[in-house]
Parts: C-alpha cells; structure tokens; sequence
C-alpha cells in the first residue's frame, strides 16, 4: 500500500499522501462504500479520477476511518462524524488528506507550464514580486494556487474569488512556508501556509 509520505505540522493536525501505483480492481477490493459513493465512482467517465477517489478511501483508513465516517455538506466540504477537521485533495497520481482539531485545507496540484496563461485569473498582489522571467515561476504559481485553493476548501463560501480574496505574502519555494490572508466582507483572516514540492507535484496545507 504506497503511502507516499505523512507529516505531522503539529499535535492536533497529520497530512497523509498516498502515490496512486494500484489498479481500479486493486484499489476497489478491500474497501466498502456506501451505496451513493459507489453510485458516484461507477458514474466516473475517467478511471484516474475513479483511482483518485478509491485512494482517499484508502487514506481515511490509514487514519482509522471508514468511507461511513465522512460526509459533504451542501457546498461540498467534507466532514468527518466525530467532529473532527478534515481536507481532501487528489490529483493525477498523488492524493492527500488532512485531519486536524482545527480547520483546514489541503491540495497538490501538478507543476505545468500551462498554469502560467491562467494566472491573472487568481493572481493578483502576488504579480508585485513575482518575476515572469524566473527560473522558479511556474514553481512559485503553482505553490500560490495550491494555498489559494487549500483556503477556498477551508472558507468554504459559494462567492469567494482567488484573485481578490485570498492573498499569499512574498516566499522563498525553499522556505516551504509563508502566510497568507483572506480578506472577504470587511474581515481579514490570517493562516499559517505550509507547502513541499515532490515528483513534480506541488502540496500546501493550511490551518
């Protein structure tokens, strides 16, 4: 069972990565779910997204819990029934899930190129230090829409826009830290932001 890699940011909070080497059947044969998740990986036209989700199945179980032990509210966050925190996120051959006594966020995302024609859509401070011409731009905008996307997964509020919403304070890619802010209806909100890059994928966590 390729569990890529676990970290512990604290006492309260443990993020699992899990490297997708398993076939559907593989994945499939020693986990149960419920019947309305069954219904929604049959419906999957991708077989990559069909090994994502059963991957998260596989992690929840790596944290003690069970595909019965989570359920999505009415924007699509996930919730686990024993009251605790939990963020999920998978994306080609990589997934990850956070659980934490607090809220938070998580996501990986793989470094392309291609992320640089869409980065005034969630850039917007960020462009007074980024530097196009570097040689750690993609890097630097893929780590920057990770963050951005592990704080929408947190808020979890239907509205809230990446480029002018959440702002990502300047960083070092080697630092693997920084702080980032969501500024929505005339409050400001301020979370420690972790990331590491890996295998040509990019991960950040916030909480």
């Amino acid at each position: 069972m390729p569990l890529y890699k676990t970290i512990t940011p604290n006492s309260q909070t443990t993020v699992k990565i899990w490297q997708i080497t398993e076939s559907y059947e593989e994945l499939m044969q020693p986990i149960t779910l419920r019947d309305e998740c069954m219904t929604r990986v049959l419906g999957m036209k991708s077989e990559l997204h069909q090994r994502g989700f059963l991957s998260v199945r596989h992690l929840l179980a790596e944290f003690g819990y069970t595909d019965h032990d989570l359920y999505y509210d009415e924007n699509g966050k996930p919730h686990l029934k024993d009251g605790k925190y939990i963020s999920i996120t998978h994306s080609f051959t990589f997934s990850g899930v956070i659980v934490s006594d607090h809220e938070v966020g998580i996501d990986i995302e793989k470094q392309r190129e291609k992320i640089a024609v869409i980065a005034h859509k969630f850039i917007g401070y960020e462009f007074d230090y980024l530097v196009a011409t570097a040689d750690d731009y993609i890097n630097k905008l893929t780590v920057i829409w990770c963050i951005k996307e592990s704080l929408y997964k947190l808020f979890a509020t239907p509205g809230m826009m990446f480029r002018h919403h959440f702002l990502v304070i300047p960083f070092m890619v080697k630092d693997e830290e920084t702080v980032a802010w969501i500024d929505y209806e005339d409050r400001k909100y301020r979370y420690n932001t972790h990331f590491f890059e890996f295998e040509g994928f990019t991960c950040a966590y916030v909480y």
